[in-house]
């Protein structure tokens, strides 16, 4: 018996421009939209944690994008370019060719402005994944799963495609109790919503994971959320004993201020 690891795979990158198909509001916080078209054949996203960049049109309407080369990307010169952001993809359908996206809606970035206004026949263009980190060994005796809100595309793909008889507890923390969403449910897995209300972002994550009784043994630990939260509770779990190898943890976006 080998122990649950991270394995990284690549995948050849590749530029898909897409149309909206539909979109809806799944949640206060919380838009989901759904992309289709011919170039989606061929996607592959293997990981419930992969991540997309997404281009959005430009302040003139355009999708202005770069050219990979061996040194990165390359824009057009004289143009400007279009915004970009990533994002895990929520569920991808082969026969259909839909690929569907959740977006937060929290600010006035570029992805937000987009996709509170999305109507189908919009164009978006995605690139990736350039790569996933696959689950290997031994099948995991639980799984601690730990986000904010960012974090529930990965999350509800997680649960959707966690090994079978993994004994799964989740922690989400959401705006508010009216942002809780519809995810697979079972006998081994355990939801618990931490609306934040007036908390600071992160304070009701750790201190429900610092209350969990965590396993040290054949446990994986996947955390994200915002950048300092996300440090302070894999040291936390470190320090609780928990093997480093057995946690991924990944900083969806900075609060600000934070270096």
């Amino acid at each position: 018996m080998t122990t649950p690891e991270f394995r990284m795979i690549r995948h050849p990158l590749a530029k898909r421009t897409l149309q909206v198909a539909r979109v809806s509001r799944i949640s206060p916080h919380m838009q989901r939209v759904v992309l289709h078209g011919p170039e989606l054949a061929g996607f592959h996203s293997p990981a419930p944690d992969d991540h997309i960049k997404l281009f959005f049109p430009n302040s003139q309407g355009h999708l202005v994008l770069p050219e990979i080369g061996e040194h990165g990307a390359v824009w057009p010169e004289g143009l400007e370019p279009s915004p970009a952001r990533d994002y895990t993809p929520r569920a991808f359908d082969p026969q259909a060719l839909e690929l569907t996206i959740d977006f937060v809606l929290h600010g006035d970035g570029p992805a937000t402005r987009w996709a509170a206004q999305a109507r189908p026949g919009a164009l978006l263009t995605i690139a990736g994944p350039r790569g996933s980190a696959i689950l290997e060994g031994s099948a995991p005796k639980g799984l601690l799963l730990a986000g904010d809100e960012t974090a529930l595309p990965a999350i509800g793909r997680w649960l959707e495609e966690a090994p079978a008889n993994a004994q799964i507890q989740v922690f989400v923390e959401i705006p508010e109790a009216a942002d809780r969403q519809t995810l697979k449910t079972g006998p081994d897995i355990r939801i618990q919503w931490l609306p934040r209300n007036q908390d600071l972002p992160g304070q009701p994550l750790r201190a429900a994971i610092a209350r969990h009784e965590v396993r040290t043994d054949q446990q994986v630990c996947w955390i994200a959320c915002d950048s300092d939260t996300t440090r302070q509770i894999r040291i936390e779990l470190e320090a609780r004993g928990v093997p480093r190898a057995m946690i991924k943890a990944k900083g969806y976006w900075k609060r600000e201020g934070d270096a």
